[in-house]
């Protein structure tokens, strides 16, 4: 292999990698999104469940209570 192809062997390799890296980018971004996004989601229910239970309290309702039947 003369010194050409190897340098034209090396180009190669090396824009195979930066398309590599941009896809790895691509996707690290989406799935950061996708988390942040599902933290939200995580907070907002939560914070629902706390009001359930301080309206349901606010009622003197057991939340966890049994079904009669069992």
């Amino acid at each position: 292999m003369n010194t050409e192809e190897r340098l034209i062997d090396l180009e190669l390799r090396l824009s195979r990698q930066d398309d590599l890296v941009d896809t790895l980018n691509t996707q690290v971004y989406r799935q950061q999104k996708k988390i942040d996004e599902l933290e939200a989601l995580c907070v907002a229910l939560a914070g629902r469940l706390k009001e359930l239970a301080v309206m349901a309290a606010q009622k003197n309702t057991v939340i966890d209570e049994k079904p009669p039947h069992y």
